[in-house]
């Protein structure tokens, strides 16, 4: 991709690249770029847009059986605590939404000419609002949602889609020290994934740095959750995208179901270290995949 985008660039005199990046508002880039994919879209063929469709990974659709999945989507809903107030995002998000907040590249997510991304992440979404809201002065903010998203990145493996459906859960609240805030956001969030899940479910977490969550998890998660939550010290995917501890949330038969953890974002949003956040998700897919 960047081989063709310079080659590209060296065909065009110097200093369009300023002038399409800082040189033009938003508003007056995306007339121009309005107008160029208009010409294009002109030029599409049926027989090339049966072709795109057959070929174009972004565009398949996805295997799972929608009846199914509904019934998943239910019964999630169903599960979840009266506390958790579900919204119903957009199906697209301010330009910079991951990469801003979560540092992930941009090349992974469905850039438009809009000045917005196709929605990739909803925790990113979520932690947005839960600002937008805490700022409103709502106390404490409990967050849920389901969505599909798309991925730019190339997935491998059998039955990996360039889009999926994720559960979403995000809460938000001021640090009150000593990890109490967190080990509380920690019992909400692990007691709902544990009763989706039953006696099949493999909750675990993992300190990337130390903290004082050591002694919360032992003193008031566990006791709490009356329930097995494993300590898994292997665990290296997401050390520096989660803010301390990371959450796995698996399934006897679908390892990998989902994952979890704090992060920072509300902090980074409403400038104030004292805020804290933590995200956990699903995919309703692979969920789904294991009650049919």
């Amino acid at each position: 991709m960047g081989q063709v985008s310079e080659r590209f660039w060296a065909k065009l005199p110097d200093g369009s690249r300023e002038a399409l990046v800082d040189g033009l508002s938003q508003s007056e880039l995306q007339s121009v770029l309005l107008d160029v994919t208009r010409e294009r879209a002109a030029k599409v063929t049926p027989a090339r847009l049966l072709q795109r469709w057959q070929q174009d990974r972004f565009v398949q659709p996805s295997a799972v059986d929608p009846r199914q999945l509904v019934k998943t989507q239910q019964r999630l809903w169903e599960l979840l605590p009266a506390k958790f107030e579900g919204v119903q995002l957009s199906p697209v998000a301010p330009l910079g939404t991951c990469s801003a907040i979560a540092t992930i590249n941009q090349h992974q997510v469905v850039s438009t000419i809009r000045g917005t991304e196709v929605a990739s992440d909803p925790t990113n979404e979520l932690a947005i609002e839960a600002a937008v809201r805490r700022r409103a002065g709502q106390e404490r903010v409990h967050l849920a949602t389901c969505q599909r998203v798309v991925r730019a990145q190339p997935f491998d493996g059998p039955g990996m889609s360039a889009h999926f459906e994720l559960f979403v859960l995000v809460s938000s609240a001021r640090d009150t020290g000593s990890g109490r805030t967190e080990a509380e956001l920690l019992i909400d969030h692990l007691r709902f994934w544990h009763d989706v899940l039953g006696d099949a479910a493999d909750l675990s977490f993992t300190l990337f740095t130390p903290s004082a969550m050591r002694e919360r998890i032992d003193d008031t998660v566990r006791p709490a959750l009356e329930i097995d939550l494993r300590e898994d010290t292997e665990r290296t995917k997401s050390a520096t995208y989660y803010a301390g501890l990371g959450l796995g949330i698996d399934h006897a038969d679908a390892r990998g179901l989902g994952d979890g953890g704090f992060t920072t974002w509300t902090a980074d949003l409403l400038g104030n270290a004292k805020e804290r956040c933590l995200t956990s998700c699903i995919s309703t897919e692979r969920l789904t995949a294991t009650t049919v």
